[in-house]
């Protein structure tokens, strides 16, 4: 028993560091996530997305997806918009989605093509639902 005891003695500061780096082992710093961007919308996906609806008093229409874009004009609330392309952003470690836009916005015959932050519109399939929408919006 004393033998036992000796060695015990002598072995145990090893055997509990080595059960506390055992332990410890399994605790390290998560990576970092990496945002997953989507890709933008194929140009042969079809001739249009869908429609938007503004749903803010008013946005402005840039001439690029992002800070960086510079107003071509502003559309108000209940504006119906052709959808064309769907782009993603990364805009300080947020991910936008901005999409490509084109309509008569000053009337017939004057189409118009810009991007809006999708955030600001409702989408929808068709453009009578869109119009239904557009009306709702402004009684």
């Amino acid at each position: 028993m004393t033998a036992w005891f000796n060695l015990w003695k002598r072995k145990s500061p090893f055997l509990l560091v080595s059960i506390l780096l055992l332990s410890f082992s399994g605790c390290t710093r998560p990576n970092d996530e990496i945002p997953v961007i989507p890709p933008a919308t194929h140009p042969l996906a079809g001739d249009y997305i869908g429609f938007g609806v503004v749903n803010d008093s008013f946005i402005h229409l840039m001439s690029e997806p992002g800070p960086g874009g510079v107003s071509r004009g502003y559309l108000r609330r209940g504006s119906v918009v052709r959808i064309v392309e769907r782009r993603p952003l990364l805009n300080r470690n947020n991910l936008e989605s901005w999409v490509l836009t084109e309509g008569n916005y000053n009337g017939p015959g004057s189409s118009i093509r810009g991007w809006l932050d999708e955030t600001n519109l409702e989408i929808f399939t068709s453009e009578s639902r869109a119009n239904t929408a557009s009306r709702t919006l402004n009684p």
